[in-house]
């Protein structure tokens, strides 16, 4: 994982998935011991097959075949019993998994959507496929390969000729599961690619549903969307038909070779080389003894999905942190240090010489109860310097301080609960307003919800919603329009009064009360020692800061006192209908930054 992936996730030099299965290895003890004990019993049927055409057609003794039936009917409930057992045990064990890294996956997914606009991989679905494959009877298929030799071995006491036929049996299908594993493995994975982004899209489409129908883009959408899946569809079809073609193959070559031995074993009964029933018992073995090796390979495009689903969620949530806990440091006062701060394109490796960063060269200091408006164009490092502030986004170079501490020396859950952070595109998460403002913390009194709802100004519009607070956003947003999930999300972003507040163009979709209100809450929050950044694009959101940042082209221009820098670089533009102010414009801008 990137370096963006904070501490309190997971540290370096560990394998989480590796642990949590190595958790399980007396349990995977346990199956062994259990297919050992069934293996064993497997050999029930042959053996009776051979004492009942040895001996007892040959005594004609009804009380031996009774006592012979009764062991048997004993032997195969131990049989069902154990594989029971282990089938149950391998099945808690792929519970067991998911309980243990859910969250884990979970929030390294969260994490990987900042460094890459989007994960590229589902942890949670790896996770899934996992738990899936421990699951289902192709892992016990597994358990039982060892054995195959084991009955061959057997096969060989009976007589040479049979066991020499039951070995060239298991030379072709071991050779098919080879072969089956080469010809699969590739359109297998890139299935799975297709899968992931067939899915990511219909994801998005299904976000912006309005945009896609209000412009008739509904058709060209599905379009798209069916030409991904059918990508999809055709990688895991061309797999699944190889799959299917050697799974067939080997079930004839393991039947061919069941029938063989027996017609062998009929001959050299006729020559009386072996008895009937060890030409009975034979032809059972050596279908047994490939029987494993059969069901490996009908469920090899399972393994194949589980090993590289196994490679993804090891890759995802190995950790490249220090290999320390974080240390609980203690509440932070909102004093925000920032020293020569450079940032590369998420995907940047190296700086190449014709491009520009995204920021570089920002250096400023607030101090607790400072707010400071950042403003500039488009473009110019603003949303990128707001991921900076509150620890979404590490620095390539240089540094930034909450209270002295750079991001990576907190944890990530503890040091959240004294930011707030309104991002430029809000969405509330599906749960009642209430969850969504009290950051769906199940200790957070119904007090302090209400707070930080009348700080927003937003308290009289949530009592006039059909349920209030209640209001389950899960049943459709369609009730909340975009001026009133943005102020809901600044209530959320101000619960208790965090001591470092970022605003990232929070007034985008108010209206004049909406401006007004959030005024009134960046004074409140100032003036009880939060420290509150506002990103810019309109003169009111910056009403109530005492310092301004001037950005341009990922650099800064200037910084310092708000009247001072806005008589520099800035004139607000009047809007003659409504007199209302409109975007800034840069002067001239000095260089003394």
């Amino acid at each position: 994982m990137a370096k963006n992936v904070q501490n309190g996730i997971h540290h370096a030099h560990s394998n989480p998935l590796k642990e949590a299965l190595n958790k399980s290895r007396a349990t995977f003890w346990s199956v062994g011991l259990f297919s050992c004990a069934v293996n064993i019993l497997m050999l029930t049927g042959p053996l009776f097959m051979l004492q009942t055409y040895d001996r007892v057609l040959a005594s004609r003794s009804v009380p031996t075949l009774v006592a012979l039936f009764g062991l048997v009917a004993a032997l195969y409930l131990f049989l069902g019993l154990f594989d029971f057992i282990r089938t149950k045990a391998l099945s808690r064990a792929g519970y067991r998994l998911d309980v243990e890294l859910a969250a884990l996956a979970k929030k390294v997914w969260v994490f990987s959507s900042l460094i890459s606009g989007g994960a590229r991989a589902r942890p949670i679905n790896d996770l899934a496929t996992l738990r899936q494959f421990l699951c289902s009877n192709g892992l016990p298929a597994l358990f039982d390969l060892p054995w195959v030799p084991i009955y061959l071995a057997i096969v060989y006491l009976l007589h040479v000729w049979l066991g020499l036929l039951a070995t060239a049996g298991a030379i072709i299908v071991i050779t098919a599961t080879f072969i089956n594993e080469w010809i699969t493995k590739k359109p297998i994975g890139e299935a799975s690619a297709w899968e992931l982004q067939d899915a990511q899209f219909a994801e998005s489409s299904s976000r912006n549903a309005e945009a896609v129908i209000a412009m008739g883009m509904m058709g060209k959408v599905t379009s798209h969307w069916q030409a991904l899946r059918h990508k999809a569809l055709g990688k895991s079809q061309l797999a699944g038909g190889r799959s299917e073609f050697i799974t067939a193959f080997t079930k004839v070559v393991r039947m061919l070779v069941q029938s063989g031995m027996l017609a062998l074993g009929a001959y050299l009964a006729i020559y009386q080389e072996i008895t009937p029933g060890t030409m009975i018992a034979a032809s059972i073995l050596g279908g047994r003894a490939l029987a494993p090796v059969d069901l490996a390979v009908g469920n090899w495009k399972n393994f194949i999905r589980a090993r590289q689903a196994y490679a993804r969620l090891s890759a995802m949530l190995a950790g490249n942190a220090d290999g320390h806990a974080p240390v609980q440091l203690p509440k932070p006062t909102g004093k925000i240090t920032v020293s020569n701060l450079l940032k590369l394109t998420p995907s940047d490796k190296a700086l190449p010489s014709n491009h520009s960063p995204i920021l570089q060269g920002i250096h400023f200091k607030l101090e607790p109860g400072d707010g400071l408006g950042v403003i500039g164009p488009s473009a110019s490092g603003k949303s990128t310097l707001a991921r900076l502030l509150v620890g979404l986004w590490m620095p390539d170079k240089g540094t930034v301080r909450l209270d002295d501490a750079t991001f990576d020396q907190w944890d990530r859950d503890e040091v959240g609960k004294y930011i707030g952070y309104l991002p430029q595109s809000v969405e509330l998460l599906s749960g009642t307003i209430r969850q969504n403002i009290a950051r769906f913390d199940t200790e957070v009194s119904d007090e302090d919800v209400i707070a930080a709802a009348q700080l927003a100004g937003v308290h009289e519009l949530i009592l006039n919603l059909p349920d209030g607070y209640s209001t389950d956003l899960a049943k459709g947003m369609q009730v909340l329009s975009g001026g009133q999930v943005q102020r809901i999300a600044l209530a959320r972003a101000v619960l208790r009064m965090p001591p470092l507040v970022v605003l990232d163009e929070p007034n985008s979709n108010l209206d004049a009360e909406g401006d007004a209100a959030l005024c009134q809450a960046i004074e409140h929050l100032r003036k009880n020692g939060s420290c509150v950044i506002v990103m810019a694009h309109r003169p009111s959101a910056i009403a109530a800061v005492n310092k301004v940042l001037m950005l341009q082209n990922g650099r800064q221009i200037e910084f310092g006192d708000r009247d001072e820098i806005l008589r520099k670089v800035t004139r607000p533009m009047q809007n003659a209908s409504s007199g209302a102010a409109s975007n800034f414009k840069v002067l001239k801008p000095s260089n003394n930054g």
